[in-house]
């Protein structure tokens, strides 16, 4: 499995971006797909992710209505539009993947592929 993130950048609060993850090796339209993020001195924390086939979608507090993660079945691809950016949303962003759907899918442990993280910085 090998997940590529991009998308990431420097922008200014109040501002938007949307992080790409191309996934490769594995069946996409069955495996479950999110986005987690590493701010400075902190631990990985999860923002958002999509089951696989049900499609359904799950957010973190801090994400929920300024954050979508949706997915594209056709071009193996999935995205993380992120509007009214604060300074607080600034870290590294990695996408992950698993075969399966868990409950405790706010847990990083339990992702076992994860892309190599795109930087964002939200500027004051």
């Amino acid at each position: 499995v090998q997940l590529q993130a991009s998308g990431g950048g420097l922008v200014l609060a109040g501002g938007s971006l949307r992080l790409s993850c191309a996934a490769s090796g594995l069946t996409f339209n069955s495996y479950s797909m999110a986005w987690f993020r590493q701010a400075p001195g902190k631990e990985r924390e999860f923002v958002a992710a999509t089951r696989g086939t049900m499609r359904s979608t799950y957010y973190a507090e801090s994400a929920k209505g300024r954050f979508t993660i949706t997915r594209d079945y056709a071009q193996n691809t999935v995205y993380l539009q992120m509007f009214s950016l604060k300074p607080e949303d600034t870290a590294v962003y990695y996408c992950v993947a698993d075969p399966h759907w868990n409950i405790r899918y706010t847990s990083p442990a339990e992702w076992p592929h994860w892309g190599q993280g795109t930087l964002v910085t939200v500027s004051s």
